[in-house]
């Protein structure tokens, strides 16, 4: 019975595509798309109702979608558009135009009786209305329309080529993630008459491919989860299943820490559609090698949960996630034993030979790899890191050479073939090769904390040295790849250059580092000596990058729970802060000032001033002099800022915002005074200059901390 001709009903929907092995990397994400592809059609169509409850489904070879209260037939609904003017849609004869049918064609109406149309509007005004009752669309139609759009538009980064034999005897090519053998479509028990990929619905799919092979027929798309789950050994949700794995592998490891991250948790179940987890063990003299090592080989070539101790030293046992539920497991334990062993050998192997070799006789090899096209190689990037981690460690006075040591041999990992072989160990195994050629150690902490922080919410390096060596790594990159053109434009950043300058704002801010960032943008130009690095290279607009990138920053920071406003963030950046070491002392000191009964008429004070002077065109004097007050509110103003600024220079000077801005309370009054009674603009172009010369002096001193102004 086809539906399109039954009452309007609802009941449950279900939709899976049943395919070879899904990519696993991608698996989540695709699952997702299909779901939300497919009722966000359906809800479109109308179809949908505020109860109706979406789940989707992902397995290694399934992707689906369950819905509940879906109508069979969507309500009808008004129609009511305006089509042309009268005069456009009949000629002289009152004949519709070929504008007009063409309109109509369109819309869908081409056989509209023309005298339902609707005029409205007078004279030269009147238009031609469409003015029906259109149906609402069909489940069966806008199903197959939902599926069809869904699966053009899932994110699938490499299609596979393939042929379909058709009822007709004839092969079809079809393009999809991977081959499609089995396509379920039922409204209830009904089954919807879809078909894509050169397949036809039914009502049929297949169980899991060792424990319940073979055709497995569904009923109902209500009990499509619980049906599968019982007869199938398959665990369709994606959701469930990963919690299930996540808390079999807890239980597992009884008293140690299981290293679970989140991307390979992902990828194990997207790899089982039945998890079973077992524990399997390796040689303890692997444990020789740093962890990090076993640990990356496990994770990556063999998908395997390495186990720790409390304290985070590696056990010699793992557990595996298999797809095969068994009472003897004793083949594949021993089985994935027997794998990984040589991979382990091989860490070890790389990690001895890697040591016979200092990283220090590495340097000159940093010559023979290309860092960039326009920059040099990566030797020639050392000595820039080199020698702007010197700068900076001496504007601290700290040890020089140590920072200089610790950019030389910084990169020399990358030339060992531990990291050759896990790019993801890189400064890491620099730390451990520096600790066997006994560097100093900061020296060695360096060569891994100079990466950091490499995300947002990393920590930072520990090391002062490291804390140097990161400042200028991440400088260099900023500055150099600026230089040769390719500063970030809209979502492309390829060098992401935002998150080095993120970094920066991070180790200046929360170091609490006295340097000057202009300083240090103009240190690390000075380092490229070709011309046209240091034209493009502009310090102003890298400067203005970092600020916005320390904006961004700023708007996640709070007080007492409550975030910083953009309107306090604005007064403290707009004052072009050289250093950012200071940057949550000032906003802290501006949000208590803000609180004040006083700092409303204070800010609205500021923006009046700033308004003032940005209106005077001719140039003010630097200093006011007090023989040219004659009004005795502009000499009360100017004797309470002479009598302040003592205050004022002290509590600014000593880093003490809050009293510095409580001070500025003391000027609240004779400022009042001051606009009620003193005309700044006077026609006496010498008393009109004074008065501006103490207006700008306020100004300059009310603004140490922030642009008042900003809050009003």
């Amino acid at each position: 019975m086809n539906i399109s001709n039954t009452s309007v009903q609802s009941n449950h929907l279900l939709i899976e595509i049943f395919t070879e092995e899904l990519p696993p990397k991608s698996l989540r994400r695709l699952g997702e798309a299909f779901s939300d592809g497919i009722e966000a059609s359906l809800k479109a169509a109308g179809l949908l109702s505020e109860e109706s409850i979406t789940t989707g489904f992902a397995t290694p070879r399934r992707l689906a979608v369950h819905i509940t209260d879906v109508l069979s037939h969507a309500p009808d609904f008004p129609v009511r558009e305006k089509l042309l003017p009268t005069s456009i849609a009949f000629d002289s004869d009152g004949k519709p135009t070929a504008p007009l049918l063409k309109k109509l064609g369109s819309l869908g109406y081409a056989d509209i009786d023309l005298s339902t149309l609707e005029k409205s509007g007078e004279g030269k005004n009147e238009a031609l209305y469409l003015n029906v009752i259109a149906k609402g669309a069909i489940l069966e139609s806008s199903a197959q329309h939902a599926l069809e759009q869904t699966l053009n538009k899932l994110p699938i980064a490499k299609m596979m080529h393939y042929q379909v034999l058709q009822k007709n005897g004839q092969l079809a090519d079809v393009q999809f993630a991977r081959p499609v053998h089995r396509i379920i479509a039922l409204y209830g028990s009904q089954i919807l008459k879809l078909n894509a990929l050169g397949i036809d619905a039914s009502n049929t799919t297949e169980g899991h491919r060792f424990l319940a092979s073979g055709e497995v027929r569904v009923d109902s798309a209500e009990q499509y989860e619980s049906h599968l789950t019982k007869q199938a050994k398959v665990l369709p949700s994606f959701n469930k299943r990963h919690e299930y794995v996540k808390s079999a592998l807890l239980k597992a490891a009884g008293n140690d820490l299981v290293l679970m991250p989140d991307s390979l948790l992902d990828e194990v179940t997207a790899l089982v559609e039945w998890p079973a987890i077992y524990e399997c063990h390796f040689d303890p003299e692997f444990l020789e090698v740093p962890q990090e090592c076993l640990v990356l080989t496990m994770q990556t070539n063999q998908k395997y949960f390495a186990l720790t101790d409390k304290q985070g030293k590696l056990r010699h046992r793992f557990l595996i996630v298999s797809n095969i539920v068994t009472d003897t497991p004793e083949a594949i334990i021993s089985g994935n034993e027997r794998v990984v062993r040589p991979r382990l050998s091989d860490a070890r192997f790389f990690f001895q030979q890697d040591q016979k070799r200092s990283l220090g006789s590495r340097v000159v090899d940093l010559g023979k790899v290309v860092y960039h096209n326009q920059l040099g190689n990566q030797l020639d990037r050392t000595r820039r890191v080199q020698a702007i981690a010197s700068g900076i460690a001496k504007v601290l006075s700290v040890d020089e050479a140590l920072a200089s040591r610790a950019a030389e041999i910084a990169k020399t990992d990358l030339l060992t073939d531990m990291v050759g072989e896990f790019p993801e160990l890189q400064g890491i195994m620099g730390r451990y090769y520096a600790t066997h050629d006994g560097e100093n150690t900061e020296v060695a902490a360096a060569c891994s904390e100079h990466y950091m922080p490499r995300f947002a919410g990393d920590t930072l390096p520990q090391t002062q040295t490291g804390t140097i060596l990161a400042i200028a790594d991440k400088l260099e990159t900023l500055v150099g790849i600026w230089g040769v053109g390719l500063a970030p434009t809209g979502d492309k950043d390829p060098y992401a250059l935002r998150r080095h300058a993120l970094g920066i704002c991070r180790l200046l801010l929360e170091k609490k580092l006295a340097l000057s960032l202009p300083d240090l943008i103009d240190l690390a130009r000075k380092q490229f000596l070709q011309k046209e690095v240091q034209e493009k290279a502009k310090a102003e607009d890298i400067y203005a990058f970092i600020i916005d990138r320390l904006r961004a920053y700023l708007r996640d920071q709070s007080v007492a729970g409550k975030p910083f406003t953009s309107e306090e963030i604005e007064a403290v950046l707009s004052q072009s802060p050289a250093q950012l070491n200071d940057v949550i002392d000032r906003l802290t000191a501006l949000r208590q000032f803000n609180a004040l009964a006083e700092a409303a008429q204070l800010a609205a004070a500021n923006k009046r001033i700033s308004n003032i002077l940005k209106k005077n065109l001719t140039a003010i004097p630097v200093t006011c002099s007090s023989k040219l007050l004659q009004v005795p509110a502009e000499i009360a103003l100017h004797e309470a800022l002479e009598k302040l600024i003592p205050t004022l220079t002290a509590t600014y000077e000593q880093g003490q915002f809050v009293a510095f801005l409580q001070a500025l309370v003391a000027l609240s009054s004779p400022i009042d005074q001051f606009f009620a009674n003193v005309m700044v603009m006077d026609p006496n172009p010498e008393l009109r200059d004074n008065r501006l010369a103490l207006l700008q002096q306020l100004h300059q001193k009310m603004n140490l901390i922030a642009d008042l102004g900003k809050l009003a």
